[in-house]
């Protein structure tokens, strides 16, 4: 049977290196995890309380397609918060992960073959949803001096779409209000598509997380809640769009999805209560440290030119001067170092070769033997 030219993505490099560090520890390894992109905790007790509740008192059918009214309600409260926005619930849209979130823009906002860009070194799957849907994604090489965002200089008349993520991964980098502001004007007076990837914002430490939807109400923001709200495996994410969006997206989602899990959705509503958002706290401080301790330890072994690491849960390393093949050297770190990391090749297919993305979102403990570990091995090269 013949395959689509649109399957043929590359794959996700950090779920060969998962399988790899599985089969060791499999084999009677101890490997400390620093490559997956997922906190170390589970969903909090709030949530957790709170579907069992639900479950006790009947079934969990379909909700509608765009979710339920009251968890919409209670995130457009969360953009009260956070941001001072006055946000009205009927923009925000329930979706299947933040993937299901992308599917639904890009179907939404791009005709097959569109030019969508997106600032590398950026999130791998972005790459790959575009592919799939038959649209074109374009790599804006970024450096240093501007974060690793994107800027006004970047865009060209023929682009359709451009992906903005703060804090970013791999880098960990966000984009403050005057650059964000700049970025929107320049989409807008060129007629680019906006889609804002927030779904790191809770997570950040040098200053607060801006949302697009302070800038402007053009634009696609998408959020979930895997990181901040520790629920990676359930599945659930959202977006808010213009409204005059909603009915174009309901009708997408209907016929694509349904509706989210139910499940998940009843889980955030405990996740959004005072019990849950006190727990998720903790959990950043947590992250807090673990920075510290991961930014201290690597810089004292050498690597010395990472990225700003503003938010998430990452600390992104040049490693071009010990190695020209990060996925090699990804490979001897976790045989001989039992350290899992991510290469760079996943975030970057020009300059990711000599780069490695490490994870600080476990435990304490375990960033600090991995810290241990990787200055061991950096100092026998």
């Amino acid at each position: 049977m013949r395959q689509s030219t649109r399957s043929h993505v590359d794959p996700f490099i950090v779920m060969d290196v998962m399988e790899q560090a599985r089969a060791l520890e499999d084999a009677g390894r101890h490997i400390i995890h620093m490559e997956v992109g997922q906190p170390g905790t589970g969903a909090p007790k709030a949530a957790r309380d709170r579907l069992a509740a639900e479950m006790a008192a009947g079934p969990l059918g379909y909700t509608v397609a765009l979710g339920r009214p009251d968890l919409r309600v209670g995130i457009a409260a969360l953009y009260a918060e956070w941001y001072g926005i006055d946000l009205d619930p009927a923009r925000v849209v329930l979706t299947a992960g933040a993937s299901g979130a992308f599917i639904l823009a890009f179907t939404a906002l791009f005709d097959a073959g569109a030019r969508v860009a997106l600032g590398e070194p950026c999130y791998p799957s972005y790459r790959q949803i575009l592919s799939a849907l038959s649209l074109e994604p374009v790599g804006l090489q970024t450096h240093v001096e501007t974060r690793f965002q994107p800027t006004p200089d970047h865009l060209t008349d023929d682009l359709d779409g451009l992906i903005v993520a703060s804090p970013a991964n791999p880098t960990g980098t966000m984009l403050f209000k005057p650059e964000l502001t700049a970025l929107t004007n320049a989409c807008a007076s060129r007629g680019i598509s906006l889609i804002s990837d927030e779904i790191y914002h809770g997570l950040q430490y040098q200053g607060r997380a801006v949302s697009a939807l302070e800038v402007t109400d053009d634009v696609y923001v998408i959020n979930s809640f895997s990181k901040y709200f520790s629920m990676t495996g359930w599945r659930l994410g959202w977006m808010v769009v213009p409204p005059d969006h909603v009915r174009t997206i309901e009708r997408l989602a209907q016929n694509m999805f349904i509706c989210p899990s139910h499940a998940a959705q009843v889980a955030a509503l405990g996740a959004l209560s005072p019990e849950g958002r006190a727990e998720l706290d903790q959990h950043r401080m947590t992250y807090a440290a673990n920075r510290e301790i991961l930014q201290t330890g690597l810089h004292e072994a050498g690597l010395t030119n990472t990225a700003p690491a503003d938010g998430a849960f990452y600390v992104y390393a040049d490693v071009s001067h010990l190695t020209d093949d990060a996925r090699a050297f990804a490979a001897r770190i976790l045989e001989e170092a039992g350290v899992a990391v991510t290469p760079g090749l996943d975030f970057d297919k020009a300059r990711g070769a000599g780069t490695l993305r490490f994870s600080y979102a476990r435990a304490t403990q375990d960033i600090k033997e991995g810290v241990e570990r990787l200055a061991r091995f950096l100092i026998s090269l």
